[in-house]
């Protein structure tokens, strides 16, 4: 089946985004307005971009045209803002900080989460998450009138003490954060816990081993 974005409206193309371009990770963003008020949310339009320097990027829509959300806002303003990863744990809590609370609610008290400081940046991260980044912006590119991209380096990254194995050569136990991805439709999220591996093939052994 074929499909031309160019004559699709948005919420369509919306759609088969969604419903195709799947896990996708999770942002759970803290940012902090210059006057000192904190905002939550997640977003799963994200990914790691480069890794020198280390980079990632987050899409972030808008409430309405020419309204964009409160995290884009704040992190434009503060330049700084941390991405918290959500684990099966807190993933209730999640999707409380993802209601379209009033402007001012604080989305963590009301999700009844915990708050640690961050070690070089002001906004907080959310203590029940496994893994934190400390971010500061790069650059914030406007794309049309309903979206916007963060692209922010990594200063520094927060992991839960008993997920990492090695810590001299930064060894992680993956499987045991137990990070979800968002997926299809309304409410779907996959679990991480269901792997295979496969190793990548050598050049040398497949110019030897593949069919002829």
């Amino acid at each position: 089946m074929y499909f031309d974005f160019g004559k699709l409206p948005p919420n369509e193309c919306y759609k088969l985004f969604v419903s195709t371009i799947t896990p996708r990770p999770i942002a759970w963003v803290v940012s902090q307005s210059g006057g000192g008020t904190l905002n939550a949310a997640p977003f799963s339009f994200f990914n790691a971009f480069a890794a020198d320097p280390p980079v990632i990027g987050i899409g972030i829509g808008s409430h309405k045209r020419g309204r964009p959300k409160d995290t884009r806002c704040n992190i434009e303003e503060s330049r700084q803002f941390v991405v918290n990863l959500v684990s099966e744990d807190n993933a209730k809590a999640m999707n409380v900080t993802a209601i379209d609370f009033d402007y001012g609610v604080n989305e963590l008290d009301e999700a009844g989460l915990t708050l640690l400081p961050s070690t070089l940046i002001h906004p907080p991260r959310i203590a029940e998450s496994p893994v934190a980044f400390e971010c500061e912006l790069i650059q914030s590119i406007a794309l049309g009138e309903h979206s916007g991209l963060i692209l922010g380096r990594v200063l520094a990254m927060h992991l839960r003490d008993d997920a990492v194995i090695d810590p001299d050569h930064h060894y992680v136990d993956t499987p045991s954060l137990k990070l979800i991805g968002r997926m299809h439709g309304a409410g779907w999220y996959a679990r991480t816990s269901d792997l295979f591996k496969m190793d990548r093939i050598p050049l040398a052994d497949w110019n030897q081993d593949r069919p002829r």
